[in-house]
């Protein structure tokens, strides 16, 4: 019986063990899924004042809240650069998951002079990194 008892604990590690070797398989097959290529479902605009702007874009497929935001991040570079500014700070993101496809909401303001903040971005040079990782833009 004291056998028993010193093998059940051996036993219970190693079933525990196949257990989260299953869920960890499980993870990355769901990660993998993700990185299917991301398709870019649209991006709407609207201006809330006149150098403030709303973006609102959507992803599906390989998306993660890091791609939605590239996205919206290329939406208001490429909007500046058409509004005849040089650049844009960014004011929040609020992001959201539903099934297969990632939204994002985002604001920033657009100016023709580097603006005071952390979150500033150069419209010329972001616009240029969309157009080599080919996020699309406005």
């Amino acid at each position: 019986m004291q056998q028993l008892a010193a093998i059940s604990p051996a036993i219970l590690v190693v079933a525990l063990s196949a257990l989260l070797a299953a869920c960890q398989a499980a993870t990355l097959a769901t990660d993998s899924a993700s990185l299917e290529a991301p398709f870019y479902k649209g991006i709407s605009t609207r201006l809330l004042e006149k150098d403030l702007v709303q973006f609102k874009v959507q992803l599906a497929n390989g998306a993660g809240p890091q791609a939605v935001q590239d996205y919206a991040k290329c939406a208001a570079a490429q909007y500046t650069l058409i509004r005849g500014y040089g650049y844009a700070r960014h004011i929040r993101t609020n992001i959201e998951r539903r099934a297969n496809t990632w939204s994002a909401d985002a604001v920033y303001t657009i100016s023709a002079d580097m603006p005071r903040g952390f979150k500033t971005i150069d419209a010329k040079a972001v616009a240029a990194d969309c157009v080599e990782n080919n996020i699309p833009m406005v």
